[in-house]
């Protein structure tokens, strides 16, 4: 099977912030950019923000007594990749939505997790597996 990467657009109502926070915060090398739009290299996916003035999260579902983002994007990290991320983040003063932690402890699936909004409200989770073989397990 070839390996698939994803496209993903989201709005953002500030390039500048954007660009501070995906190139800086996160480091997401800019590929293409045009005044309305920029392409990041988000680990080796497509993220490309959209000037749409107006963005942000409209929802929050409980998971594992969390109360989650909807919608929300993101990734599935390997651990010490995640555990790195996490110390960058807390490092930069990122103020978490959803503080780095280990969800379903134990149990088939056990991740770690966390959650933080981007300038324009936007919400993104990054993850990583105890046993990545468990991603879609199922209790």
């Amino acid at each position: 099977m070839a390996t698939a990467l994803f496209h993903l657009a989201i709005p953002v109502d500030d390039l500048e912030a954007a660009r501070g926070f995906y190139g800086g915060t996160l480091g997401c090398p800019e590929g293409r950019s045009d005044p309305h739009w920029i392409d990041f290299d988000f680990y080796g996916h497509q993220l490309v923000v959209h000037l749409a003035p107006g963005a942000g999260v409209a929802h929050r579902n409980e998971v594992d007594g969390d109360h989650v983002p909807v919608p929300h994007f993101g990734l599935v990290l390997d651990w010490p990749e995640w555990e790195a991320l996490a110390e960058k983040l807390k490092a930069a003063g990122t103020k978490f939505v959803i503080e780095p932690h280990v969800r379903f402890p134990g149990r088939p699936g056990e991740q770690a997790t966390l959650f933080f909004y981007d300038p324009a409200g936007n919400a993104l989770e990054f993850k990583a597996f105890r046993r990545p073989e468990e991603l879609f397990a199922r209790w």
